[in-house]
């Protein structure tokens, strides 16, 4: 489409560099925007009464965050992102003395746009549904990401001077480990604990298995403490229940997370597509769903994905030198999906385990397998989401074997 301007855009905190050109050749403009939302509104207003509503091309070095949150509801601003690498390589290109500031990056978005639009996609929001699901599903790996975090503190902690709580509590993940240790954080604590409480603590948690339950008790009263230094104990089991104060809140809040995508996800047209994916489960079933979207022209073919996510390697050749290596820039979340899903699809689905196993007996590493098997599983994934069907394991064995792939010695 013809655009009635086109705009640079180098976002920040407070303050917004804006260049501005008109299509008619005027002379270009170049103004601040606060982030402010009235500020942003206004503006959007006065571009659209300037322009009659025409559109209105805006080359931004981002795809999320709070101005492309308060751009995306107008109709008439089309969205650009420039990749942040491609802009500082044009920087470097154009300013070798490596200066730098917000105006002259606005004015090289512009002028990037401009030079090469044909290489450029403008960005589409998905629908609300997706987006909310995209939206939590991100959000649910930070949360995720810190109590990993606390639990390896918390781990660090006990071996420093109460180790036998890590068998004790069960698994640090779990709420019943969260109590645990909150009632009885040292040694001494839970031996002074008689086993008729110990057992309906552990009845209440739901611990099930009694031959568990009294391997433990029985083992509680004959422990030895790593340490009986009072200065080592008193001070770290304090640091210990503070961080065991703020994991409980994330393991409810994971499992919050973990019920809205379970209904959102029900109710989404394409739940199952992604749900056939062997090992996908109700974990990784939306997160592919995130990562594909609803837009089926965003992407042309496989490749598309199986680059930008960084899955696909990365060819460096210079006379005579040839070295390929993974991506590192890409962005991580999608790489992770793809990933850990081809890692978990292993167990479940017997072509996957097949191509490991021949990988491996190759000669790959266990992380370098994966993600070959992950660039496989993007044509899958890619051709499942555009034809609209189901994943069929038989049907894709049977097409292995058809064409005599060398995964079909390994099925065997």
């Amino acid at each position: 489409m013809e655009f009635a301007a086109h705009v640079g855009l180098d976002w920040a905190d407070e303050k917004h560099a804006v260049s501005l050109e008109s299509a008619d050749g005027s002379i270009p403009e170049e103004f601040e925007l606060a982030q402010k939302p009235d500020a942003i509104h206004s503006w959007v207003a006065e571009l659209r009464q300037r322009f009659g509503g025409q559109g209105v091309a805006i080359a931004i070095e981002q795809a999320k965050g709070a101005l492309i949150h308060a751009l995306m509801m107008y109709e008439f601003i089309v969205i650009f992102p420039i990749n942040p690498k491609a802009l500082a390589k044009y920087r470097e290109a154009l300013a070798v003395s490596g200066s730098k500031d917000d105006p002259t990056d606005a004015r090289l978005l512009k002028d990037f746009f401009k030079k090469h639009r044909d290489q450029l996609r403008a960005w589409v929001p998905d629908d609300v549904q997706t987006r909310t699901i995209q939206i939590l599903v991100q959000q649910r790996r930070n949360v995720v990401e810190d109590r990993v975090r606390l639990m390896h503190r918390i781990e660090s902690l006990l071996k420093a001077y109460f180790p036998q709580a890590l068998d004790w509590a069960g698994g640090l993940h779990t709420v019943q480990a969260c109590d645990f240790l909150k009632q009885w954080p040292t040694l001494a604590d839970v031996q002074n604990v008689r086993s008729a409480t110990l057992r309906k603590f552990y009845y209440s948690h739901r611990c099930r298995s009694r031959e568990l339950i009294e391997r433990r008790i029985a083992a509680i009263p004959h422990a030895r403490p790593l340490t009986e230094d009072p200065a080592i104990v008193r001070g770290l089991s304090m640091a210990m229940q503070a961080a065991v104060a703020q994991l409980r809140p994330l393991i409810e809040v994971i499992d919050d997370f973990d019920r809205q995508l379970a209904g959102l996800f029900a109710e989404h047209p394409d739940h199952e597509i992604f749900e056939s994916l062997p090992g996908a489960g109700a974990v990784f079933a939306p997160r592919l769903a995130a990562v594909m979207g609803a837009d089926r022209s965003r992407f042309e073919d496989a490749s598309e994905i199986q680059r930008s996510s960084g899955i696909a390697p990365v060819t460096v050749k210079s006379g005579k030198s040839c070295w390929v290596h993974h991506r590192w820039a890409c962005p991580k979340f999608v790489k992770q999906t793809f990933h850990e899903f081809s890692e978990l699809s292993i167990p479940y689905s017997s072509w996957a385990r097949a191509c490991y196993k021949l990988l491996r007996k190759r000669g790959m590493a266990h992380h370098a397998a994966v993600r070959a098997l992950a660039y496989k599983w993007i044509r899958i994934i890619f051709r499942c989401w555009k034809e609209r069907k189901p994943y069929d394991e038989a049907q894709y064995v049977e097409t292995l074997r058809r064409r005599g792939s060398p995964i079909a010695e390994f099925l065997c």
